[in-house]
Order: C-alpha cells, then structure tokens, then sequence
C-alpha cells in the first residue's frame, strides 16, 4: 500500500470524525433546546396551575352565592319574606316560644333527647305555639356543609307537613343519628335520606328524596340562616329560646335544660 494511500485514508478518516461531532453537537444543542422549552412550558403551566386554584379559592363557593339568591322557592307551610316565617303549633295558643337552633348542634341535640318530648306535648296541647329558627353558624367553624343542608332537608320535610319537619328535627337530633360536632355527616344526602327513611310520612317519600338531592330549598336554608344572624332577640347561639321579647335561661347558664327547668321558665313566661 502506498504512502499516499495512507495518508488519504487518514485524512477521509479525520473528516468523518468531525462531520460525526459536528452532527452529534447539533442534536445535543436540539435536545437542550427541547429541554429549556420544555422547562418553560412546565413552569408556565405551573403558574397557570396556581394561578387557577388562586381563583378557585377565592371564587364564592355554592352556598355563598345562594346568600342573596333573588328567587327563592320557600316550603309549604311557611309566611314571610322567602318563606322565612316557621310557626307551628294551634292557632288557639296565645303566645310563640321562638327556638333558635342549628342541626350540628350537640347541646340542641342533648336538649331534644331530654326535653324534646315535652315540648312536642306543650305543643299538642296548645299551651304555646312555636316559630322555628334555623342557624348554619356551626358550619363556619370547619368550612362545613352539613348545618346548611339539613336546614335545606328540613325545608323538604316542612314542605310535606309540620308533622313531619317536627318528626324529622327529632330524628335527626337523635343520638342514633346526630353525628358528633366534627363530622359533618349532614352534608352527604343520602345520609339525611336514611335518617328521613324513619319518619313515616317521609319513608320512601320521592318527592321529598328529589328536593333533598336537587337541593330545592337550598336558597330557602340560606335565608333561613340569614334571618337568625339578624335577628333581634341578641341571640348568637343555640339552642335559645324567647318569648314576648325576653331570652328563657336556665338558673345556671353552664347547666342543660332538663325537663323540670324547662317547665318552670316557660309556666313563668307565659304567666308574665
């Protein structure tokens, strides 16, 4: 073989070797290329990403936009502006006890188990009438739904008769039933639906079933709530009672209503 031979094959050889870098150095500079792109793309994204659950968190949630809701469909047996007016009892009684409570309550709920049937007798028997109060405040102390949509369900039950919200509160305040402060069981509706399922008129009630899960007297609970937070008897918590203007307390304010105390404030009230 020829020097020369040689020397060209070297040379052949050397230029290969560079167009070979030259093309290795022009995908390395496209691959870096996609990477810088793609690291753009993934930290727009991720701004967009913060950017979007920022609005989220700050768009007014469902109930919130039911607060000033203009149309509102209020239950049978209601008065007021939206429906907000709840008397039950015989028009022949003389004077209302006004009962503020909030259905995530557990004093409300400790209350009903120990009182509620002698207030249901009072009631039967026409020694007063009563003008329910609906509160949602307990919701706010853990970002909860559950006071809010059994007041809704309420607003179902009411809708069917009296009777039956009266029965449904009860049950509901039950202590097979009333869940503890920290879970917000009253939010899920098949569990207000089950709870239903043991009050008779309600059992199997489709019509009251659709307007728990549609949510048909949600904008009626809101109002409810509002006119509680309003209200002008100077009561913020529940379970409160009023009669003619004037809160019925217990002779110890740290104490329960029993049934013996109950009777005794409510006689004096009703004789003032």
């Amino acid at each position: 073989m020829s020097k020369r031979n040689t020397q060209s094959a070297k040379t052949a050889a050397r230029e290969r070797l560079r167009q070979e870098r030259e093309r290795q150095a022009k995908r390395d500079k496209a691959r870096r290329q996609l990477i810088v792109a793609g690291s753009v793309v993934a930290v727009l994204a991720a701004a967009g990403g913060i950017g979007y659950a920022v609005v989220q968190m700050n768009k007014p949630g469902y109930w919130d936009d039911l607060k000033d809701a203009a149309s509102v469909v209020a239950p049978a047996n209601t008065t007021g502006t939206k429906g907000t007016t709840v008397v039950l009892g015989k028009d022949t009684a003389k004077k209302t006890l006004k009962v503020y409570e909030d259905p995530r309550c557990p004093v409300c709920a400790q209350f009903e188990q120990t009182v509620g049937s002698t207030v249901k007798k009072d009631l039967d028997d026409g020694k007063f009438k009563i003008q329910y109060i609906g509160a949602t405040f307990i919701d706010n102390h853990d970002n909860g739904e559950g006071s809010k949509n059994a007041l809704s369900a309420l607003g179902a039950a009411l809708n069917v008769s009296p009777e039956a919200f009266l029965e449904y509160k009860t049950a509901l305040y039950s202590a097979k039933w009333h869940p503890d402060e920290q879970a917000d069981k009253f939010k899920d509706d098949s569990y207000l639906v089950k709870v239903a399922d043991t009050v008779p008129a309600l059992k199997g009630n489709a019509k009251f079933q659709d307007a728990v899960r549609k949510g048909t007297y949600d904008a009626w609970a809101m109002a409810m709530s509002k006119t509680f937070d309003d209200n002008k008897d100077g009561v913020s918590g529940t379970p409160s009672f009023v009669m003619d203007g004037k809160k019925l307390t217990t002779s110890d304010p740290n104490r329960p209503w029993t049934v013996e105390e109950f009777n005794k404030v409510v006689d004096a009230a009703l004789k003032a």
